[in-house]
This record gives structure tokens, C-alpha cells and sequence, in this order.
């Protein structure tokens, strides 16, 4: 299913690597997104909505931080994402990360998910945060 690295972008704070997984895309950053890095996520996420990947699952589990402008990238994705008919899965949250969406409220409008792998098995976009 994994059809290799498709690309990725680095700073100091913020790794990104996109894959794709079938008809889903992966993106997962490491390190810190916030209003400095948030750049590097945001092309790749607009990048793969532009190639028509309407499904992306961002895996959480190599994020340590999170602030207010990476949750927007992350909306206008899902926004871009709904849009096309697809959406933004979120994938093994860190409580540190999980914390900031449970306090902006952002948590009840993703779909989050245990493990890219259970995010990746909810294909059909009914399953609602229970994987």
C-alpha cells in the first residue's frame, strides 16, 4: 500500500514527510509546528490537495508542539479537504499536541484516530474517532 516518500521538507524545528498510502496521503511532521514552521506543512498538505488527494491522514506521533497557526493549517486543510469530498484524519496524537485541540475545541471536528494504521483502515469516513 505504501508507495514510498513522495517528498518532505525540513527547518531547524520541523521535519515533514509525505507518502502515499492507496488513495490516502500521510503527512507526517516531527518537532515543533508553530507560526515559524507552519509553512512546511502547509505546502505540503496544499500540494497534495492540488494533485487531488481529497484523504489525509497527518500523523501526530512524531509532533511535540503545537500552536494556535499549525491548528490552522491544519483546519483550512480539512476545510480544502471537505471541500473535495474527502477529509483530514489525525493520527496518534501526543496528550501535549491532543491538549491543544481538546482547549480550542478542534478535536470535535477532526477525525482522530489511536494509529496511522487504524486512520488508514477508516476509509470510508465512518468510523469517527474511534480507531
Amino acid at each position: 500500500m505504501d508507495h514510498g516518500t513522495v517528498g518532505s521538507a525540513q527547518s531547524g524545528r520541523l521535519l515533514v514527510e509525505v507518502r502515499e498510502a492507496g488513495s490516502s496521503a500521510v503527512v507526517t511532521p516531527a518537532g515543533e509546528l508553530d507560526h515559524h514552521t507552519a509553512d512546511l506543512l502547509r505546502e505540503p498538505l496544499d500540494d497534495l490537495l492540488d494533485k487531488g488527494f481529497a484523504r489525509l491522514v497527518v500523523d501526530c506521533s512524531r509532533l511535540e508542539f503545537c500552536d494556535s497557526t499549525g491548528l490552522n493549517v491544519l483546519l483550512g486543510a480539512r476545510l480544502r479537504a471537505e471541500a473535495a469530498g474527502g477529509g483530514v484524519h489525525l493520527a496518534g496524537m501526543l496528550p501535549v499536541v491532543a491538549r491543544v485541540f481538546e482547549i480550542t475545541g478542534a478535536d470535535a471536528v477532526f477525525t482522530v484516530h489511536d494509529s496511522v494504521e487504524a486512520a488508514l483502515a477508516d476509509d470510508d469516513g465512518t468510523a469517527g474517532g474511534e480507531g
